[in-house]
């Protein structure tokens, strides 16, 4: 009778090293460890021998940049989408493409099982396992941190020790981090004290801190159709090309350092260190775009918007039927988001340096301080008139009943 087959999402770090053969022990399973690159700039190569080595079965590295790019970056970058108004949701988005392409491995190979690395504590687990639900709702979810004995990440590296497995941390330098193409995050550590300076040099590998970046700005132009950016510096047009051009210019400029103490979905606070040196530049380039070409009314409810897909995201909610709602509201929005924007890159400062659009409703001759003949000023005062026809009503009234202060 053959084994079980478990798929396992696998990382090389130190939770799914331990994972292969907690797997093994636990379930006499056949584990199937699947890595995805996300772009997160290191080789992956390795993880071939490592993982067989662990007691995996078979290893499947899936490049999945392009993809996480085009159909997850994109359609949040367009919305605009900043959770509880800082985080550019770097670790969010990338775990649905990671966790889609585990469902189709799993398919393919026979498998009756998915599992993870995810803690207990964090907001991963439920991302993942979100997604899988939505898309292999028969699929069992193996999560070890709910279920083993280990209490912590030294606890971890010992049973590695024990099994003679490679981990690629030690109980000194054990930081938390996750990277790909959009962002790398810092967790633990000194950073679990909010009241801790972050340890710059030590932490940044993207980038360089503000201090260090030079005394000359440099300047980017950056162009969108329809939201989506198309070229950079009138050259880069590939997408995975865009971002680690923009990753590299900004991060020498010190752009796209946050430091953020956040609430997580399941209910506690946490703190951590993100560098997205090119996200933010594109985030500040597409709102400059935002604010030339959409007009009021439309421009304040999509910030509405926003907030609520920043959430969905977060919360894992990728395939849920109103992120996907939200994206055909925020298409809509950006039929007109065409254009260029420079910005000036300084010392971990982005400053708009001019933007220009087919589509812009920015209007000179309406704007002007200078005399005009297309804006007549004593149209405001019935205007003013009528927009405050309430509250004088309600001055009125509280006048009349003796209620004024």
């Amino acid at each position: 009778m053959s084994k079980e087959k478990i798929l396992l999402a696998y990382s090389g770090g130190l939770d799914t090293s331990i994972i292969i053969p907690w797997l093994k022990e636990n379930y006499d399973c056949e584990v199937i460890a699947v890595a995805a690159d996300v772009g997160q700039g290191e080789e992956l190569s390795p993880l071939y021998e490592k993982a067989i080595r662990t007691g995996a079965s078979k290893i499947f590295i899936e490049d999945i940049t392009r993809e996480f790019i085009t159909d997850f970056v994109y359609p949040t970058l367009k919305a605009h989408a900043l959770y509880e108004g800082k985080y550019l949701l770097g670790t969010s988005f990338a775990r649905p493409v990671i966790a889609k392409r585990l469902v189709e491995i799993a398919r393919r190979e026979g498998c009756t099982s998915i599992a993870h690395g995810a803690t207990g504590k964090g907001n991963d687990q439920v991302r993942f396992e979100l997604t899988v639900k939505a898309l292999a709702p028969d699929m069992r979810i193996i999560a070890p941190w709910r279920l083993w004995d280990l209490k912590s990440r030294d606890e971890e590296i010992d049973y590695a020790n024990e099994r003679g497995i490679p981990v690629p941390v030690t109980k000194k330098d054990n930081y938390s981090m996750d990277r790909n193409i959009w962002h790398l995050s810092h967790e633990g550590q000194d950073l679990e004290d909010p009241e801790n300076e972050p340890q710059y040099e030590r932490l940044l590998q993207l980038m360089v801190s503000p201090e260090q970046a030079p005394d000359q700005p440099t300047y980017v132009e950056i162009e969108f159709e329809k939201g989506i950016p198309v070229r950079v510096d009138g050259k880069v047009t590939d997408d995975v090309e865009m971002l680690t051009y923009l990753n590299r210019v900004a991060g020498q400029n010190g752009v796209g350092i946050l430091d953020m103490v956040e609430n997580r979905l399941v209910g506690m606070k946490s703190r951590g260190v993100y560098e997205t040196p090119g996200g933010s530049v594109l985030y500040f380039a597409h709102r400059e775009l935002e604010l030339l070409c959409l007009e009021r009314d439309t421009l304040h409810y999509k910030d509405v918007v926003a907030q609520r897909f920043a959430e969905l995201v977060y919360y894992g909610q990728w395939f849920h039927p109103l992120r996907e709602a939200l994206s055909a509201f925020v298409d809509q929005t950006q039929q007109t988001v065409t254009g260029k924007v420079r910005l000036k890159l300084y010392k971990g400062n982005i400053l708009p340096a001019g933007a220009s659009s087919p589509f812009s409703l920015y209007e000179e001759a309406l704007s002007t301080f200078g005399a005009d003949d297309v804006y007549d000023q004593k149209d405001a005062g019935g205007f003013i008139n009528c927009f405050g026809l309430p509250m004088k009503v309600i001055a009125q009234m509280k006048q009349k009943n003796g209620l004024t202060e």
